[in-house]
């Protein structure tokens, strides 16, 4: 039988994992080896993918992977996985001196004022980025959904001169699966930080250990961390912090990176091995006693064979050897063997397969994750099952149940909407509003009291005011959508809303990994660009940027606002709704049209963890509200206060520079004249018009700010119900902004963003024709 045949609550006993290459690594380094038992816990409400509980956390696997799996029913979980019952408490060494609990006082001092550089590394999930903040006082986005460190961020270590530490992406081992793997492996091996702070989830060490047992053999200082050490103690568990030390052979730190707890003592840590080149005491995890002590033997003679290759690399001589072992193809590459050398190599690899009855990366697998159950039954007192997994089982009950998942996330999605632009956003926005015109008016008043020249009052009170002005209403409106989206993000329900959506994905060709970019799509479009280089495909990558675009973004909501409350009063939450879901109608049509023609194939498997639900952060979602209040006040004061002056001295001005008395007459109605004919089938055969979407090019929200100028604050007056319809889908669809151009050529290149220019406003002019038409029969 294979995994795809099990029963959700059934057990079973992993007998061989089919397969081949990176994938099939990656289901190894993930825990899903031979002999690992396992019980399915649900099915996504589509019926694929699966949920399975492995090694102490949970997994997911499409049916297709989960085929490829055989194995053998069980009634119960027979693997004894036996835990020390009680620890003696011990003081814990302030920095290990006297190598009392690991070697210390043999290390190679680094020369006085050498920059200390620090790599933060550790799995997805695991407090990584709450850390960082905590080292370095950063500020930086804290999400729950795998992957969401994109960009390699740095800092000092606060209060601790000439240091630095840099947060690398959340990887699971530092084989070459993802984007975000290689980096973090490339970044170690190449750049050579002075030490390696590992952070590790202490309420799940099975799956953390593994990364850690790997950065052990850069032969580089290590210093782990393990966070929420008050989530294991609090559901009565414990762990000897002393003894792991002894087993790992180097410092181990028991920290609450979000209570700020042990942080200190992290640092003093970091900074002793870094400064003392302290490495590793322990590399070497294979038992020369255990299953015949095959793959001891052969880890051991590839080691030697290949010494010479690896210092001309500048490797780390035991990575190197497993890595050849597991075939990791760009390792060898980086060695530069001869065949000789190669078949001698395959020929140790081949005898120690027979040996041990597995495969060459299914027995390095095992033997990792067979010294971390040593370690685990040594120091670890296992907890109760912590109140974090009841809730989180509790509330997947609903939030990804077979008939209340989509019911769930359609409802939440609506509520989130309607709170944004009826109630909440709307009544802030109103409240701002009125600031605003008085501050207009007040202005004004002080202009003419002054007697300022009618050439300047222009620019201040129809440029500045009028234009700016608009757009900084829209700022409420902005902020309460991010709140409730990051609200999402942080608490765990958006890893969830992939696996529930991974099945409906697939039918177009993606994974339900796409599902998150697209989510951060509606916020904006150059974060959501960038969340993309956390799938592990190019293919998948490059056509979840294109499709990006079609989610519209919080920045086309001043559009939308606008429009909704002077033509459609009364059914703002419907119509807002109505703009979203076409978006996301349209990107489908669009992903098929892809799928067929661009990017044929199907997508990549779907491996995830799935993280418990956690109460996000006040201080971390006031952060982020705050970042993007100021990234939209900055974009206020410089594009698009950039994009209105330059609007009014184009509608103010002719030809010969002289100000004109009618608009109509301006150097810019001779330039969107030209674009009247394209539009005038869409009922927007106004050149004022044609200039607000010109200038939604530079920054979305100026296309209101535009068009306030240009009409004189009476747009009302001059298009009617349909020709506004038509603008809005339009505006939904059309080309995005310069900064998502600029993100999208930096992750496919010229030719890809001037492909979106085109083929975006394409499909605007043609969905927009189409309403347009309707409207007309309507």
């Amino acid at each position: 039988m294979t995994l795809r045949d099990l029963k959700v609550g059934q057990s079973a006993r992993i007998k061989a994992v089919g397969g081949e290459g990176e994938l099939r690594q990656h289901f190894l380094d993930m825990g899903v080896i031979p002999g690992a038992e396992l019980t399915l816990v649900k099915l996504a409400p589509m019926g694929d993918p699966m949920e399975f509980q492995i090694h102490g956390y949970e997994l997911t696997l499409r049916l297709a992977d989960a085929e490829q799996i055989d194995a053998e029913q069980i009634e119960t979980r027979s693997r004894a996985h036996t835990r020390v019952e009680t620890i003696e408490e011990k003081e814990h060494p302030g920095l290990g001196e006297e190598g009392k609990y690991h070697v210390k006082g043999d290390g190679d001092p680094l020369p006085e004022g050498t920059r200390l550089t620090f790599a933060l590394v550790g799995n997805q999930n695991c407090g990584k980025t709450t850390l960082f903040n905590q080292l370095t006082g950063s500020n930086q986005h804290i999400g729950n959904f795998p992957g969401v460190t994109v960009d390699r961020k740095d800092g000092p270590i606060r209060g601790r001169e000439n240091t630095s530490v840099t947060d690398l992406p959340g990887i699971y081992s530092m084989s070459p699966y993802s984007s975000e793997e290689i980096v973090s492996r490339n970044f170690v091996l190449d750049d050579h930080p002075k030490a390696i702070i590992n952070i590790v989830d202490a309420t799940n060490i099975e799956r953390n250990m593994y990364l850690t047992m790997q950065l052990l053999e850069m032969e580089i200082p290590v210093v782990v961390a393990l966070n929420m050490m008050d989530e294991v103690t609090g559901n009565s568990g414990s762990i000897d912090v002393n003894g792991m030390e002894a087993m790992l052979g180097t410092p181990v730190v028991p920290i609450s990176a979000a209570k700020n707890e042990g942080v200190d003592e992290l640092v003093r840590h970091a900074i002793h091995i870094a400064k003392y080149q302290e490495k590793p005491g322990r590399q070497d995890f294979c038992d020369e006693n255990e299953f015949g002590g095959a793959v001891h033997r052969c880890i051991h003679a590839v080691a030697h064979l290949i010494e010479d290759h690896v210092k001309a690399a500048d490797l780390p001589l035991r990575f190197a050897a497993t890595k050849i072992i597991e075939g990791d193809h760009l390792i060898l590459e980086r060695l530069g063997l001869d065949e000789n050398e190669k078949e001698t190599i395959e020929h140790l690899i081949i005898q120690m397969e027979k040996e041990r009855g597995l495969d060459r990366s299914a027995a390095i697998a095992d033997m990792r994750f067979n010294f971390i159950e040593k370690v685990c039954e040594n120091c670890v007192v296992k907890p109760k099952e912590s109140k974090e997994r009841i809730r989180s089982e509790k509330i997947d009950r609903i939030l990804t149940g077979k008939y209340t998942a989509i019911p769930c996330f359609i409802g939440i999605m609506l509520a989130v909407f309607y709170l944004t632009f009826n109630v909440i956003g709307a009544g802030l926005q109103k409240l701002l509003e009125m600031g605003i015109d008085a501050l207009t008016v007040q202005v004004g008043k002080l202009l003419t009291a002054a007697n300022v020249n009618v050439v300047v009052k222009s620019l201040v009170m129809d440029g500045i005011f009028a234009g700016v002005g608009s757009v900084l209403s829209f700022l409420p409106i902005i902020v309460t959508l991010f709140f409730f989206l990051s609200l999402m993000e942080d608490s765990g329900y958006i890893a969830r809303v992939a696996f529930v959506m991974d099945k409906l994905l697939r039918k177009i060709g993606l994974s339900g990994k796409s599902i998150v970019p697209m989510l951060i799509g509606f916020g904006c479009t150059v974060p959501a660009v960038m969340a993309t280089r956390t799938l592990p495909s190019e293919r998948d990558r490059k056509m979840t940027i294109l499709l990006t675009p079609y989610m519209s973004c919080s920045a086309k909501l001043p559009i939308y606002a606008f429009f909704v409350s002077a033509f459609f009063p009364g059914k703002g939450g419907l119509i807002m709704a109505g703009l979203y879901f076409l978006g996301i109608a349209i990107g489908i049509i669009v992903a098929m049209v892809y799928r067929s023609t661009l990017f044929k194939g199907n997508a990549v498997p779907f491996v995830m963890e799935l993280p418990n639900y956690r109460l996000p952060g006040a201080k971390n979602v006031g952060q982020l509200l705050w970042e993007k209040a100021k990234d939209f006040l900055q974009k206020a004061f410089t594009v698009i206060f950039l994009a209105t002056i330059c609007i009014w001295f184009l509608q103010s001005f002719d030809m010969h520079l002289n100000m004109v008395k009618d608009s109509q007459d301006s150097i810019l109605a001779a330039i969107a004249g030209l674009l009247v004919p394209i539009f005038k089938p869409l009922g927007l055969g106004d050149w004022r018009i044609c200039t607000s979407l010109i200038s939604g090019i530079m920054a979305k929200e100026s296309v209101v700010s535009t068009l306030e100028i240009l009409f004189n604050g009476s747009v009302t007056a001059a298009i009617t119900t349909r020709a506004a319809a038509s603008l809005l889908v339009f505006s939904l669809l059309y080309s995005p902004c310069i900064a998502a151009i600029a993100s999208i050529k930096r992750e496919m290149g010229h030719r890809w963003a001037v492909m979106v220019v085109i083929w975006q406003c394409v499909v605007a002019w043609l969905a927009a024709f189409v309403v347009h038409m309707i409207g007309g029969i309507l």
